[in-house]
């Protein structure tokens, strides 16, 4: 952790210094300040929702890393290899020690539908090079509640910010696509069965309205509830015509072969 170079698993003081500093590129240097305020800071008077995560930025939880393309090979499993880092040190890290992955702009701006391809596509990818089984008690099947992605042997819920949120500002990045990927054992504690997870959730929706105006999302649920399907809240859509209508991706305990989630003619970002 903390090494030279790019495309390594970094602490949150070594991201603040390496984007103070310079060394990390501009891009990535606006993804971590978009990212700390949004968690740190207010809007319309009411804090950032999740009040975990903004417990965890103040004490230094998270751990992180770039990526410079949502597409390219190399860069992608260059990133399946640190996020396999953080699997082996984040229990050991902290108690909140989420894993907070910036993506490298795009050089052309992307629909909202683009957005949901590069996703999945990033999913699938990891899904087809993951070098541990899909999880026995995970479903396969992502249209069972109790299905989600998994990665290194751990179920994981990764949530998303992007650009193409004009109201949900919760979920709005103005640089590029975040992915935040929390652990289910993160969860222990606070699910939707137990008191102090009930009261969380009261306290979230609330915030969540307060901070972005407008109504919580329909598709924001819990896990293992009948009727709610967690793939839907990775990248919560804004305009739902362009939302994928099944999940796209491909899961299979033996790790197939990758499908096509991007669209012919793609361009690499």
């Amino acid at each position: 952790m903390n090494e030279s170079g790019l495309q390594v698993l970094m602490d949150q003081a070594t991201v603040a210094d390496r984007a103070a500093s310079g060394r990390l590129p501009e891009w990535a240097e606006a993804h971590w300040e978009t990212f700390r305020n949004a968690l740190t800071g207010d809007r319309n008077g009411s804090p950032f929702p999740c009040f975990f995560g903004v417990e965890s930025i103040q004490n230094g939880d998270p751990l992180y890393t770039v990526c410079p393309s949502m597409t390219d090979k190399d860069a992608l499993l260059q990133f399946r290899d640190t996020l396999l880092e953080y699997l082996d040190v984040y229990e050991d890290h902290a108690d909140q020690a989420s894993f907070v992955v910036f993506f490298r702009p795009p050089e052309r701006s992307l629909s909202e539908r683009a957005y949901h391809e590069r996703l999945w596509h990033i999913l699938q990818f990891l899904h087809v090079h993951d070098p541990e089984p899909w999880p026995e008690e995970i479903p396969t099947d992502p249209d069972d509640p109790y299905w989600e992605f998994c990665f290194g042997g751990e179920p994981m819920f990764p949530t998303c910010r992007a650009p193409f949120y004009d109201e949900r500002k919760s979920r709005y990045c103005p640089v590029g696509l975040e992915i935040t990927f929390q652990p289910r054992t993160l969860f222990e504690g606070i699910t939707h069965d137990t008191e102090a997870g009930q009261q969380a959730r009261e306290t979230i929706q609330g915030r969540l309205e307060e901070y972005d105006g407008v109504c919580p999302h329909a598709d924001i649920g819990d896990y293992g509830v009948e009727g709610d399907r967690e793939w839907h809240q990775y990248l919560l859509s804004a305009d739902p015509e362009q939302a994928p209508d099944e999940c796209p991706i491909n899961v299979t305990r033996e790790h197939p072969k990758a499908t096509r989630t991007l669209p012919d003619g793609h361009a690499a970002d």
